[in-house]
């Protein structure tokens, strides 16, 4: 391995970068300064965001530059303002000591007045984004004449944003004799058509595999039901108490409704998406960057840019259109040399989508048990264990107040002190989380189990004393009954009660559950009396299982049920059998129609 001042790089970049606390190149620089500095042509580097990437183009174009020539000589696009701003800023750090190296960003939602007058002026280099550059080519205010070097950064995010036309119109400006770098995380068919187009016989380097994603990036996902998908994002959350990530959205409405939801249930959370202002976009990100946000809920779009290395977690709420766009996503935690996660919320419909994705990313994803209370209040009690023990407790402030405290609490003995502490600091998850009310993943429909489906399980039961009771209910799918509507039904008529439930078996037309055997008689009665959907509600204990045909309906249900389906007899319901003399080892006797031995029917 080379370090910077084997490059060839001038005392005052060296300066520059190690007042920055560069140490040694990262792999991307380590290829990419030699051949910009050795002119050797055009270049396409596939590498991930947060790879080091601007400072493998910015180091050696700083010193490439003339500063003496007032003219344009090099243009960098990217795909949006904040990118912008964060490319411009590095560039005038790395040229801190080489002198009056000017430097232009031109972005849309900023003054154009002020970005003509800039150029006007006369900059080196000029940092755009694509929309705002054609304007000002328009405008006569961008000249392009002059320039030797382009560099189109995360060029895949630029097509993806739908710049390919206005990438064209630019690069046509741009004399042909220029050096041309490309930049990209993906090498798409559209990267490809740019390269043929407008390089000439590029130098590629790819850093780790092509088109895959950050080998520090460990990827899950969880297989939820379509209407459990915010209550596992809050699991996550709470299962991951330093968790400091963005979840993204498909559209702009689902990521406000989301952002809403957990800001409204207690978390550091807030919306990135289109339909904020310039400011209001600022001032999210900023919060974010400063970490006063644990949880960034954001579209694709709006995330571009968005530069931050120490992201713990990426959480897709919902898989990309695009299935590239899942490296993008993945690739914005792992960074700099840190480790990062990425997890995705799936649904049945989307195990195609998923499969596509790893085969992009060239990564077996794992399959993910969603958190159960238990495990969730768990970590949270030892989170908030571990911060107790680092407190610090020299506030003298609070000495005055100790007298009168140890006065109050003295008759408490330890054990005693530490439960109340520990109930009040943990009342929001343990009311959350105390009953097992855990959530269902559901699983391919030949996954059963004596007749009842596994998919609608549940997890892990909570450690109660006691047995537990098998009850039935008149309630199934068919009705819109699953587990949320059971624990709602429990606790909107067991007031003051908590009632502890164990396993969830849901059928089509009725269901089984499971309560502590000391609860059984009590919930009976009061769901005896209750209504769901207009229909009144039965429950009794469930016969013991035996090996009736599965799906077959309990001997002992209420009466009611007799009149559920009151033109047929429950045989009656079974279709019947198209050949009632086939039997194993049996062929089927021919018609007489046909001879035996011949086949009956033509090939098609």
């Amino acid at each position: 391995m080379i370090n910077f001042e084997e490059m060839g790089l001038t005392p005052g970049i060296l300066k520059a970068i190690q007042e920055l606390g560069f140490e040694t190149p990262m792999p991307v620089q380590e290829k990419v300064i030699p051949l910009m500095l050795g002119d050797s042509g055009d270049i396409i580097a596939l590498a991930q965001t947060g790879t080091g990437k601007t400072a493998a183009f910015g180091l050696p174009l700083v010193q490439a530059t003339d500063t003496e020539n007032n003219n344009t000589q090099a243009l960098i696009l990217c795909p949006t303002r904040e990118l912008c701003m964060q490319i411009t800023g590095d560039l005038t750090d790395y040229a801190k000591y080489t002198g009056k190296l000017k430097i232009q960003a031109v972005y849309g939602g900023a003054s154009i007045d002020t970005q003509i007058r800039g150029l006007k002026k006369g900059v080196h280099i000029i940092v755009a984004t694509p929309g705002r550059l054609i304007d000002l080519i328009g405008r006569g205010a961008a000249r392009l004449s002059s320039v030797t070097t382009v560099i189109l950064d995360e060029a895949d995010e630029m097509l993806n944003m739908g710049f390919l036309d206005s990438i064209n119109e630019i690069l046509e400006e741009v004399p042909q004799g220029r050096r041309t770098l490309l930049f990209s995380a993906t090498m798409s068919s559209e990267i490809s058509t740019i390269a043929r187009k407008y390089m000439e016989s590029p130098n590629e380097i790819t850093i780790g595999t092509k088109n895959s994603s950050a080998e520090n990036v460990s990827h899950g996902y969880y297989l939820v039901h379509a209407k459990d998908k915010y209550k596992v994002l809050k699991r996550i959350a709470d299962f991951e108490p330093d968790v400091y990530g963005i979840v993204f959205c498909r559209t702009r409405k689902e990521t406000q409704e989301v952002a809403s939801k957990l800001m409204d249930d207690g978390y550091n959370a807030d919306a990135l998406h289109g339909d904020l202002s310039q400011a209001q976009r600022d001032a999210v990100m900023q919060k974010f960057r400063i970490r006063n946000l644990q949880l960034l809920v954001a579209t694709d779009v709006a995330a571009r840019g968005l530069d931050v290395d120490d992201l713990t977690h990426v959480i897709n709420y919902s898989l990309p259109d695009d299935t590239e766009v899942y490296t993008h996503r993945s690739g914005r935690t792992g960074r700099a040399g840190k480790t990062g996660t990425s997890l995705s919320l799936v649904h049945l419909r989307e195990k195609h989508a998923l499969q596509q994705i790893e085969k992009i990313v060239k990564k077996k994803f794992k399959i993910l048990q969603i958190p159960t209370g238990s495990e969730i209040c768990g970590k949270q009690l030892f989170h908030w264990v571990k911060k107790l023990e680092n407190v610090v407790t020299g506030h003298q402030e609070i000495e005055k107040f100790l007298p009168e405290i140890k006065e109050k609490l003295g008759a408490l003995d330890r054990e005693e002190l530490l439960k109340r502490v520990v109930s009040l600091e943990f009342d929001r998850f343990l009311d959350d989380y105390r009953h097992g009310e855990d959530i269902i993943s559901p699983v391919n429909e030949r996954d059963r189990e004596g007749g009842f489906e596994r998919s609608e399980r549940r997890g892990p039961r909570e450690q109660y004393s006691g047995n537990y009771t098998r009850l039935f209910i008149n309630l199934g799918k068919t009705d819109g009954f699953y587990p949320e509507q059971l624990i709602e039904l429990v606790n909107s008529n067991t007031r003051g009660k908590k009632v502890p439930l164990g396993k969830i078996d849901l059928l089509k037309t009725f269901s089984f559950f499971e309560v502590e055997s000391s609860f059984a008689d009590y919930l009976i009665g009061a769901l005896n009396n209750a209504t769901f959907m207009d229909r009144r509600v039965a429950v009794e204990v469930a016969q013991e299982k035996t090996d009736r045909p599965a799906g077959d309906y309990p001997t002992n249900r209420p009466a009611k049920w007799s009149d559920r389906r009151p033109e047929k007899k429950r045989d009656e319901w079974k279709p019947e059998k198209k050949w009632k003399d086939k039997a194993p080892g049996k062929k089927r006797e021919s018609s007489g129609n046909s001879t035996a031995g011949k086949r009956d029917r033509k090939p098609r």
